[in-house]
């Protein structure tokens, strides 16, 4: 049972909050320090709620958004023997001027209000951002 006392012993206890422990963290290193945020958890695949298949669903997403709108006529998905996945749509790809931009620059993409892509099944701001982040090899 909870009294006063002991809630108010509780807070004595605990560490000193001030100013010095607010943090303002760049895009990577947050997604790299809070993965959970973007991806469930972490894992290595062995589970089927690991967050190696969101990641892997996010860079499947842009494929199909590529191949549902007619850009591509098919989609690989191979898997070496050291388990790097490769996905590729055979579309249109990223235009190369800002190729680092939609794989680096959180919030960036074509996905807002182009014409490029009527139908997607990304949104579009993080997901390939937070596969780059998170990918030992992109």
């Amino acid at each position: 049972m909870l009294t006063k006392s002991s809630i108010s012993h509780f807070y004595c206890n605990m560490a000193k909050y001030t100013e010095d422990d607010i943090k303002s963290l760049d895009w990577k290193e947050h997604i790299r320090m809070r993965p959970g945020m973007y991806i469930g958890k972490l894992g290595n695949g062995k589970s089927a709620d690991d967050g190696i298949y969101i990641l892997l669903k996010e860079a499947m997403d842009n494929s199909v958004d590529e191949f549902v709108m007619g850009h591509g006529n098919e989609i690989t998905v191979d898997i070496d023997d050291e388990g790097r996945v490769e996905v590729r749509d055979f579309g249109r790809g990223i235009p190369l001027g800002k190729l680092m931009d939609c794989a680096a620059k959180i919030n960036t993409g074509a996905k807002y209000d182009s014409e490029a892509f009527k139908k997607s099944v990304g949104l579009n701001g993080v997901g390939i951002k937070a596969v780059h982040e998170l990918s030992g090899f992109f």
